[in-house]
């Protein structure tokens, strides 16, 4: 598999607008996206610092993954974003490899990305997302 860059950061937030306040106030960074991802129950807003971006995630629906990930863990880093550029062969390497895998086919994300998930317990308890 061959990963090109960290695309993006997922961070769990409980309140968008709060969040977004922070990271243009005190971080000086510009929010140049707020998007919903109805079928994810998840609220982002992006940011960009160089080549890689900060993806706020707030969930929408108490039954949310995103509700469900700060119920047990708290808000902060929810998962690390690798761009690909074909997502598909790197889904047939990882399982050829037996890594477990959350999502086995590529589905739509934020940005009109490709995305699919590595289960955090073939990553050493970390939330990967490949996408493209």
């Amino acid at each position: 598999m061959e990963l090109n860059k960290i695309e993006h950061i997922g961070i769990a937030v409980k309140n968008l607008e709060e969040s977004i306040k922070f990271y243009e106030e005190i971080l000086g960074l510009k929010c140049y996206l707020i998007e919903e991802v109805k079928d994810q129950k998840v609220k982002t807003a992006f940011f960009q610092i160089g080549e890689t971006k900060i993806e706020l995630l707030e969930s929408t629906q108490p039954d949310g993954p995103i509700a469900r990930f700060i119920e047990k863990k708290g808000e902060g880093i929810h998962h690390i974003a690798f761009n690909t550029d074909d997502i598909k062969s790197s889904l047939q390497e990882l399982k050829e490899k037996n890594i477990k895998l959350i999502d086995e086919e590529p589905r739509s994300g934020a940005e009109n990305l490709d995305i699919a998930f590595i289960h955090p317990k073939s990553s050493n308890g970390v939330l990967i997302e490949i996408c493209n």
